[in-house]
């Protein structure tokens, strides 16, 4: 058997952090077994869904790195088909005409309300003659639901999940303007679409108890269920903007990678022993359904910052600078040119070291993009009095007279502190000042040969005039 999973969204607003781990628990699961990841819209409510929904939905799976196996389904092309079943549920007996008005299915709850029942459909119309139906009234179709017994779910998180038959009513398959319902549509979609694993938050498993009796009313193969724990902020709340972002591209605003994103939503909820990086390959080597927890899982924002300074620190160079040019861009006095990314690049290992974010990471290169003269934040700027700008026209000379590598700037600078009988960090500073208009940069020897010998001497001139 060839295991096939889906993720099917509502496009009714942004990927939701929790939504992004369920996506990536089916993506894990079906790679690691061999099989296929595929991705159902489920656009049934129309006047709620939305395109750009759907584009950022896509968007951000797409960033993430969610490959799916084959192109989307959209739920809302499959009514007719969703129709057909629900007809042929009738046709077999396993469903019914219901003619109850609204205003009598609310008297129906009320009722049942005032005498401290749930308020279910009553089944008036279950083993009524069609004859009679009151004229003019289009009737909904009704699942004819077991009543004796129960259903059982073998949960591949939660165990056995079991609820009596008693409880369930029979629920409406096709309304009575003939479009179907959701959860009638769900277990035709999956049928069709031949899933074997329905990985989903454990907000759905009460639905799971009626579309299991939809599969058994066709005689269809269930699908195994696993029903996946929701995501709390760190007060143990439902997750929500007061704890933080909370939606994918938000992440991606905020400056996070998509491998460190990947990561920490893979630890939450799941664990291989103590491993805590765990890259894709890796991942999809490990995972298992059987390691996931059953209880609710805490953001953690620190963590998720922690993390994703460790992968900033393994990523490429080169892409980290594309990242960075991409994130000054639109910023004023700043010049974005080749030359600019060359420099970047060649100080992006030393950048990259304290960086936990994309954001930090732009802004601790911002200075490699400005033009002469820098502003001066005011700490740098007290670097620079009359001893300290004599000293940076005498530096200067010595820097020019070398090869502007980093040995050679290195030595000189050592030279010169030696010759003049300062210490290395009172020839740095100052120096630091003059290249960058702060008072933190990488090394001063990287931070020289990665402006270049023109760059550097034209700097350290406009701080020493």
């Amino acid at each position: 058997m060839t295991i096939r999973t889906r993720f099917a969204p509502s496009p009714t607003g942004l990927l939701h952090i929790g939504g992004a781990r369920t996506a990536l628990f089916n993506f894990l699961y079906s790679r690691h077994r061999d099989g296929a990841f595929l991705l159902r819209v489920e656009d049934t409510d129309r006047e709620r869904s939305t395109d750009a929904a759907t584009r950022t939905i896509i968007e951000g799976l797409d960033w993430l790195g969610l490959t799916r196996d084959e192109p989307a389904v959209f739920q809302s092309t499959r009514a007719a088909r969703h129709a057909e079943v629900a007809h042929q549920m009738l046709a077999a007996g396993k469903a019914y005409r219901c003619y109850c008005s609204a205003d009598e299915l609310k008297q129906m709850r009320e009722q049942a309300v005032a005498e401290g029942r749930s308020p279910r459909y009553d089944g008036r119309w279950r083993d009524r003659d069609p004859a009679d139906a009151p004229a003019g009234v289009q009737p909904a179709i009704r699942l004819k639901a077991p009543r004796d017994g129960e259903t059982v779910v073998a949960d591949l998180v939660q165990g056995p999940v079991r609820v009596a038959n008693a409880e369930l009513d029979d629920m409406i398959i096709l309304r009575s303007d003939g479009t179907p319902t959701y959860l009638h549509a769900v277990v035709v979609d999956d049928h069709d679409m031949g899933i074997t694993h329905v990985i989903r938050g454990d907000d759905h498993l009460t639905n799971t108890f009626r579309q299991v009796q939809v599969f058994q009313a066709m005689g269809w193969d269930l699908p195994a269920f696993a029903h996946i724990p929701l995501i709390h902020g760190a007060d143990g709340a439902k997750l929500s903007k007061r704890h933080g972002a909370v939606s994918v591209l938000e992440f991606r605003e905020q400056g996070f990678l998509p491998e460190a994103v990947c990561n920490y939503l893979l630890r939450l909820g799941w664990s291989h022993g103590d491993l805590e990086v765990v890259d894709r390959d890796e991942a999809i080597r490990l995972f298992d359904i059987a390691d996931v927890n059953r209880g609710a899982s805490r953001m953690d924002y620190a963590k998720l910052t922690n993390l994703n300074g460790i992968y900033i620190r393994k990523a490429d160079d080169a892409r980290l600078t594309d990242e960075v040019m991409q994130r000054l861009a639109g910023k004023p006095d700043l010049r974005l040119d080749a030359e600019t990314a060359d420099r970047i690049r060649a100080l992006m290992p030393q950048l990259k070291e304290r960086a936990k974010t994309l954001i930090e990471l732009a802004n601790a290169a911002a200075f490699l993009a400005r033009s002469v003269p820098l502003p001066m934040d005011p700490k740098a700027a007290g670097h620079l009095n009359d001893d300290a700008k004599a000293l940076l026209r005498d530096v200067a000379g010595d820097l020019a007279a070398t090869d502007f590598t980093v040995p050679a700037i290195d030595a000189a600078l050592r030279g010169f502190a030696e010759r003049t009988g300062r210490k290395l960090g009172q020839v740095a500073q100052p120096l630091r000042a003059a290249l960058t208009g702060s008072t933190v940069s990488p090394g001063i020897d990287a931070t020289l040969a990665a402006l270049g010998r023109t760059e550097s001497l034209a700097r350290i001139s406009a701080a020493a005039e």
